[in-house]
Order: C-alpha cells, then sequence, then structure tokens
C-alpha cells in the first residue's frame, strides 16, 4: 500500500519563493502522491492573499492536493509547522509520513521519494533528511551532533588543538558521502514518521527559532528512534530569506533564549551554566588570538557579552510555577480558509 504523505512548507513574508517551492513540492510529490499544506505564519504583508492568488491560477498547482492555512498568530518556526502537521489529510485521515520543507528550499523531482524509501527500509529511523545545497550547488551543513559542554567550549575556542582534542564533540559533521545515522538534521528538508510524532509530541513551541530540530530529534534519539541523513536527496536551499541572518548586525535575544531553553530543558540548569562557562572561556580565547594575531571578528558584535548578560538574568529569573507543555500533542487540528 502507498504510504499517506503530508508536506508542510511554512511562510512568513516570502510569497513568491513559497510559491516556487510549493511547485517543486508537487514535482516530487508526483511519485509518492499525498497533500501539500502551506501555513502563512501571520506575515500580515499580503503573503496569504499572494499565494491563494498563485495557487488559484497556476498552471502547475491546478487540480492539485494543496491547501492553504492561516496560522492566526506567529509563535515561530515549530508552532507554524505544528499547525500544519495538525491539519492532518483533507480527508480528516492521518498521514503515515510528514515532509517538512522550507519556504526557500526546492526538492529535486526524487528528493522525496529517496526519503520515503530510506525511512521504510529503515525501520529504526524515525527522521530522515536531505542533503542541502545552495543554487550554485555549494553544499550547506546540516549535519549535527548534540551540543554539549564540550562542543560550546570547541565551537568557541576556534582553535586548532582545541579542535582536534574534541572532535567527537563538535557539532557540524563533515557531510556524509553514504546515508548514515547523525544527531539532528536541519529542518529545511525532514520527512518524519506520523507514529514517532504522536509518541514524542510535535516541536516545542516555546523556541521561536532555532534549536527546536535539535530539541525534537533528542526526544526521538530518547525513545529509541533515530535520525538519518540521506545524500542521494538533494534539495536546493537559498537559506536565511525569511529570517534575514545572513544580515544580522547583532544575535537577536531569541536565539539566546533558545540556546538557554534547550540546555535547561534537556540537561538542567546546572548544565546550562556550565555550558555557558565553557563557551565563555572559548570566546575569551578567541578573542585574545584575534588581538596578538590580528584575526578578523567571526562573531556578530557584542555576541559575548549578549550571551553572559542574557544567561545571568534566566539564571535568576523566576520561573513560573505552571509551565504551558513542551511538546504539544497532536489532537488539534487547524481550519483551513
Amino acid at each position: 500500500m502507498t504510504p499517506t504523505l503530508l508536506t508542510v512548507i511554512l511562510n512568513y513574508r516570502t510569497p513568491a519563493m513559497t510559491l516556487q517551492s510549493a511547485e517543486a513540492a508537487l514535482a516530487a510529490m508526483a511519485s509518492t502522491g499525498g497533500e501539500l499544506v502551506i501555513v502563512d505564519n501571520d506575515s500580515r504583508d499580503g503573503s496569504f492573499e499572494e499565494i491563494a492568488a498563485g495557487l488559484a491560477t497556476a498552471d502547475w498547482a491546478r487540480g492539485k492536493p494543496v491547501r492553504l492555512l492561516r496560522s492566526g498568530h506567529n509563535g515561530g518556526f515549530g508552532a507554524g509547522n505544528n499547525i500544519g502537521i495538525r491539519a492532518e489529510l483533507a480527508n480528516g485521515d492521518a498521514p503515515e509520513f510528514v515532509y517538512i520543507l522550507n519556504s526557500d528550499a526546492f526538492p529535486a523531482p526524487d528528493a522525496i521519494s529517496r526519503l520515503l524509501a530510506h525511512l521504510r527500509t529503515n525501520p529504526q529511523a524515525g527522521f530522515a533528511g536531505s542533503h542541502i545545497h545552495g543554487p550554485e550547488g555549494d553544499p550547506h551543513v546540516t549535519a549535527f551532533r548534540f551540543p554539549s559542554i564540550l562542543s560550546e567550549l570547541e565551537g568557541a575556542a576556534r582553535f586548532g588543538p582545541i579542535s582536534r582534542l574534541l572532535a567527537r564533540h563538535r557539532v557540524p559533521l563533515d557531510l556524509p558521502e553514504q546515508a548514515q545515522r547523525v544527531d539532528w538534521l536541519a529542518g529545511a528538508s525532514m520527512l518524519m514518521r506520523r507514529d514517532v510524532l504522536e509518541r514524542i509530541g510535535l516541536f516545542d513551541e516555546t523556541f521561536f527559532l532555532y534549536f527546536e530540530e535539535t530539541d525534537l530529534c533528542l526526544r526521538a534519539a530518547r525513545a529509541g528512534f533515530e535520525t538519518h541523513y540521506v545524500p542521494a536527496s538533494r534539495v536546493a536551499h537559498i537559506g536565511s530569506v525569511s529570517t534575514g541572518m545572513k544580515t544580522w548586525k547583532k544575535m537577536p535575544g531569541y536565539w539566546y533564549d533558545s540556546r538557554w531553553h534547550y540546555f535547561v530543558k534537556n540537561h538542567g540548569r546546572g548544565y546550562a551554566v556550565a555550558a555557558t562557562l565553557a563557551h565563555l572561556a572559548g570566546g575569551l580565547l578567541w578573542r585574545l588570538r584575534r588581538v596578538i594575531q590580528r584575526k578578523p571578528p567571526a562573531d556578530p558584535p557584542g555576541f559575548l557579552r549578549g550571551l553572559i548578560l542574557h544567561d545571568l538574568r534566566a539564571l535568576f529569573r523566576r520561573r513560573p510555577a505552571l509551565a504551558a507543555p513542551l511538546a504539544p500533542t497532536l489532537r488539534l487540528k487547524a481550519t483551513p480558509e
């Protein structure tokens, strides 16, 4: 029996590109079947109307199983994707697989079918992600180890002897040439088993942006499911179109929030403090080398100071007695327009 597939694309103020991504996704779904849901994440810039008009007039969308939803509010990457995942199939059935795709990502015609084939032949894998490359074919690093105290030191120090000593703790992985298990994947193109999501929950909506895929893959790993990188599945990705990360002049507060929440939630406050101290030690070493060796800056202005001040405030901030659920379930459905 052909597996049922739900593809989710989240739009935030990139309507033209979202339509291009949807066209590529529907072409890749020609061999897999399934339905496509586009969620406009409260863009408030006419995106919803532009996408609706595009879907109504484009030949590639005519007669295709595609729906457009409004999020109602911008809760971030995870919350927006959760709305699409909860939408389920148009007939109310639950899909067997859920595929999330960035609005600035364009799968090759066989990209989705290769991910499906991989999960069907590797039952121990709960998630599978694609080889992501730029428009000119340049590979993007999207396969990683889980962050740790030692990885914070290694990444902040940027010092060859330390990196060699802590090579097994370095977060970015050299991209594998063959399909293999990794700790976590960037969510630009990721296929997920529905039954795994039912067991571990959806994206933690406490994360506005960043670390939500890391947390989801860690929860899957702790539940006994693997995450696999599948280089035969290829997806072109422009990158940072919605977030504007390439033009950041300083790190936004939600990045600090997400990092702190990830460590506290998964390892405890003491571990989070140790991770920040490790980053501080590595960062000070890097800044000393910068002065001595006259190296150019590698962090956004004020990054290390912002990290320390943020985490000090977070450490002594009084936590609410009752916290909202961290891993939303699949029970609630979104309503299409």
